[in-house]
């Protein structure tokens, strides 16, 4: 891990997949085990990451081994965060159309323009406190149920 900047999620992936790889590109078997942690050969470990790096292409990981702007961000999948804008852009627009938020708008969003109803679900959470702060509500005050326009002020 500090020779390469790998998570330690990345180390055991490389080295449970070993046997799937050319001897060049195999992670090196484990030295020794202490207090259930392992250690590698250094030069063995310096020798696989040179051959990794000209075979992937990649410097120091940081993010799992993956180039930044794969869309995956640092948990190995999902959205990343420029899809999740643009989701957030989009639910936002449907809240300013609406006057606020109404049920269901993340499953039509969803239907409409493709992904999971849960992430959907995330992007209108972000983009209901965006609404909410522009419009000085209070972080969980909604106009659920009423009429765009007919809130009543707060007197």
């Amino acid at each position: 891990m500090q020779h390469t900047g790998a998570s330690a999620a990345t180390v055991n992936r490389w080295y449970a997949q070993r046997d799937q790889y050319s001897e060049e590109l195999r992670f090196p078997e484990v030295a020794c085990t202490l207090e259930r942690t392992h250690y590698y050969d250094q030069e063995v470990v310096e020798a696989f990451w040179s051959a990794w790096r000209q075979d992937v292409g990649t410097g120091r990981l940081q993010t799992a081994g993956r180039r930044p702007g794969d869309g995956r961000g640092n948990h190995g999948g999902g959205w990343g965060r420029d899809r999740r804008d643009r989701a957030v852009a989009l639910a936002l627009a449907e809240l300013r159309q609406a006057g606020g938020y109404r049920r269901g708008m993340a499953t039509r969003l969803a239907r409409e323009h493709g992904g999971s109803e849960r992430s959907w679900q995330r992007a209108m959470t972000e983009a209901r406190a965006q609404y909410e702060r522009e419009h000085g509500q209070n972080p969980g005050q909604s106009n659920v149920g009423t009429a765009p326009g007919s809130e009543r002020a707060a007197g």
